[in-house]
């Protein structure tokens, strides 16, 4: 049994959007624990938010078990150099792609740019996400309104809207959620809203998509150790985050992974329309 690291954690703070290198304790993708059985072998996958956090888990663990990955991502060139990495040491192919998903256009060109690559899109993961911490409504801008829905709900509609030409029967698209869809944090009226939207969409959508073969899911976690904590949070908050859930402490980026391949992988074929809960015993019904 692994020991997660648990809080207090050293104080910090980054820069948006973030990058999972400087931050300690540093989060565990499954570099070293993730072993492959070939569940997604021969498959294509494109992943938002893959340099880092989730992204990166889901990445890595889709690598291992056979898939070749597009990394999509915003401007973390660092860290999506290192994901690519591991990705191409596992010995699968390894497209990155920087794009800012608020973009509906640049959501098209990403798709493009895989199917050119591999002819076709097996597994969409839509992951990338915005937050920001509010205390008042009039601390929460139009503007970060707006930019919170482009990237969290208006770009999985791109995505998916551009990608499904390129998906045939058995292909699979796992949307983030997260608890707040079930649970609002009031200080992150924004996020937690797209994200009850998302799990909204993904079930609507399981529904369109079912006589075309593609199964549509999410993944709501509770709090995990990614670099949105550290920069979207002020450092005191961050050295106590996930302290309050029934596990003490947040997920590990690599906790996550599991979810995501099983939603991914062929078995799975009767599964569509679900939400899975990765909430280290937080309650979400």
């Amino acid at each position: 049994m692994t020991e997660h690291p648990k809080p207090p954690f050293p104080p910090q703070s980054q820069e948006p959007p973030g990058s999972f290198i400087p931050m300690q304790p540093r989060p565990d993708h499954g570099e070293t624990s993730w072993r492959g059985a070939g569940r997604l072998q021969g498959r294509v996958a494109l992943i938002t938010g893959a340099d880092s956090g989730i992204g990166r888990a889901v990445a890595i663990a889709y690598a291992r078990e056979g898939a070749d990955v597009a990394l999509c991502y915003l401007s973390e060139t660092e860290d999506a150099a290192d994901t690519a990495r591991v990705v191409e040491a596992a010995g699968q192919s390894c497209l990155k792609l920087a794009a800012d998903l608020s973009d509906p256009d640049a959501c098209r060109k990403i798709v493009d740019r895989v199917a050119e690559e591999w002819g076709r899109i097996d597994i969409l993961v839509n992951n990338a996400a915005h937050q920001s911490v509010i205390e008042t409504l009039e601390d929460l801008t139009p503007e970060e309104w707006d930019k919170t829905f482009a990237i969290n709900i208006d770009a999985i509609f791109h995505l998916v809207r551009a990608a499904l030409p390129h998906m045939g029967q058995g292909s699979s698209i796992i949307n983030t959620t997260s608890i707040n869809a079930d649970k609002p944090n009031p200080s992150l009226l924004a996020y937690a809203t797209t994200k009850g939207a998302i799990q909204n969409f993904t079930v609507g959508l399981a529904q369109l998509l079912a006589e075309r073969g593609i199964r549509v899911n999410c993944v709501a976690p509770g709090p995990v150790w990614t670099p949105l904590i550290p920069s979207s949070m002020e450092p005191e908050k961050v050295a106590h985050f996930g302290e309050d859930y029934p596990m003490k402490r947040p997920a590990q980026p690599v906790e996550l992974a599991t979810a995501y391949v099983m939603l991914a992988e062929p078995m799975s074929s009767y599964v569509s329309g679900a939400t899975i809960a990765v909430t280290g015993g937080g309650p979400m019904l």
